[in-house]
């Protein structure tokens, strides 16, 4: 299983640190990005590599991680086949791979710790997706495409 990774200048120090947990434990780990810190750079840029990679590679899992983890989540959501999940408890990142089989975790660089964070991540990736009919129908209706005026 392939792990893409990226972050803005808000997780960068968090994203390096996992990284190396990752790679340590065995895990193929590639960063996307950010590369280096850089105050004030946009998490659009790491989001949507991500999203690009995880979309192309099927059965990979996307990290995201940003000051609040909503900006990552809102543009990695924008591709379709990604379903991208704020975690903030262990429930919800097992409950966002059972229920909803979301293969990109995005992750609070100011309101989540180092170890709560490797935490998030052991779960997510270790935990199954429940693949009954009613879970199957929602999520292929994630994709469905609808014009706005």
């Amino acid at each position: 299983m392939k792990i893409y990774l990226g972050a803005d200048y808000r997780g960068f120090e968090k994203k390096e640190a996992l990284e190396k947990y990752l790679s340590d434990s065995g895990y193929s780990v590639e960063d996307v990005g950010a590369f280096e810190y850089h105050e004030g750079d946009d998490f659009n840029d790491p989001a949507v590599a991500v999203a690009k990679e995880v979309r192309e590679d099927r059965g990979s899992f996307g990290i995201l991680i940003c000051g609040s983890a909503h900006g990552v989540t809102i543009q990695a959501n924008r591709f379709k086949g990604i379903r991208a999940a704020h975690c903030e408890s262990v429930e919800s990142a097992k409950m966002a791979r059972e229920h909803d089989d979301a293969n990109v975790i995005c992750l609070s660089a100011h309101f989540t710790d180092f170890e709560k964070m490797r935490e998030l991540v052991d779960v997510f990736i270790n935990t199954n997706f429940e693949n009954i009919e009613r879970r199957v129908r929602r999520i292929n209706r994630l994709d469905e495409r609808e014009d706005y005026d």
